[in-house]
């Protein structure tokens, strides 16, 4: 079995290989809905938690844009705008909610999207992926950080070997859910305040 040591280098070498779709390798014409499938699939393959899972399929697009978080494609067609926001969709439908992704996205697609007045969707893809390295490397020290003190875990207790180890894993385990739970629940708080806020713009 692996040591929680050897755990710890291989996720670090795996942050390392992270990066995003560049908005250049998107093709500049439409696409069919089989083409975006097997764009994102292909572009998207290496985040894949096993090798059979989809990274998109013709149901997921059908779905998205059912709940309003995709524009119409034209006459079957998907731009290059649509696939951006398929990959926001990508990285944040296992966070939060269609309902908090609709409102997430409403000012997005109303200003932004195939706009000629506002900042073009492309422009906002590439300044949030520009921080990518920025938050890899906070990433990678926070996770440093809790790993040390996972470390120092059950030092008092009459405990060695694989016990030892194990529940030093859970304990960093335990730390990142804690992590991630908190941040789930500061995005909510987020998305909620601008639910909140919609109804008053409307009656100015």
């Amino acid at each position: 079995m692996k040591t929680n040591d050897e755990r710890m280098q291989e996720i670090l070498k795996q942050l390392e290989s992270v990066s995003h779709i560049r908005p250049e390798t998107i093709p500049d014409i439409d696409l069919y809905m089989d083409q975006v499938t097997t764009f994102m699939d292909e572009h998207l393959k290496d985040t894949k938690r096993y090798p059979e899972d989809k990274v998109l399929t013709k149901t997921m697009i059908n779905n998205y844009a059912k709940n309003n978080l995709l524009p119409a494609p034209n006459k079957k067609k998907y731009s290059k705008e649509h696939i951006l926001l398929l990959i926001f969709i990508y990285y944040f439908k296992n966070v939060l909610s269609f309902n908090d992704i609709e409102q997430l996205f409403r000012p997005i697609t109303d200003k932004h999207f195939n706009s000629s007045k506002g900042l073009p969707l492309e422009e906002i893809y590439r300044e949030i992926f520009s921080q990518e390295k920025m938050s890899l490397d906070g990433i990678k020290t926070d996770l440093l950080q809790k790993y040390g003190h996972a470390g120092k875990a059950f030092s008092d207790k009459d405990l060695e070997g694989d016990d030892l180890e194990y529940l030093r894993l859970f304990a960093l385990i335990c730390d990142l859910s804690f992590d991630v739970y908190i941040k789930e629940q500061i995005i909510e708080r987020i998305i909620d305040d601008l639910r909140e806020a919609e109804p008053a713009k409307k009656k100015k």
